[in-house]
């Protein structure tokens, strides 16, 4: 007897049992294929978005942003909207990685922001495919 997880079984239920084994061959490669595709995005979207926010968290901590400090978790009493000038090495080495982090953090939301952006296009997809399966017009007549 043939033992599918439940996922898998639900995908090919409407199979014929002789087509089975290629539909569950073809259902297995674009579920890996769309898991490495999802992963590079991801990481795409770290490597390029990091750095422009880590920039823009500089610029808005030179301003004397006290928001941006608080992001970042810095005391904000020093922070009170005039810009800071010079800073030194041994401050700069202590903030980098505070900001780092939260440049990364913000990375991770832009990640998650597109990741659910297309999760709501497949679902908006799916249901256009399942409208144009039954036979019902895919925009309702009013």
């Amino acid at each position: 007897m043939l033992c599918l997880l439940p996922t898998t079984a639900l995908a090919l239920s409407g199979f014929d049992p002789l087509h089975v084994p290629n539909a569950s061959g073809l259902f297995n490669l674009m579920r890996n294929l769309g898991g490495a595709i999802g992963l590079a995005l991801i990481d795409t979207v770290l490597e390029q978005r990091a750095p422009t926010h880590v920039e823009a968290i500089v610029a808005r901590l030179q301003a004397g942003d006290a928001s941006a400090a608080r992001l970042v978790g810095l005391p904000t009493e020093h922070f009170t909207g005039v810009p800071i000038g010079e800073v030194d090495e041994a401050t700069r080495a202590l903030v980098a990685p505070l900001v780092e982090r939260a440049g990364l953090v913000a990375a991770f939301d832009d990640a998650w922001l597109i990741i659910g952006g297309l999760v709501i296009l497949s679902i908006l997809m799916l249901l256009l495919c399942a409208r144009l399966r039954t036979g019902a017009p895919a925009v309702p007549i009013a």
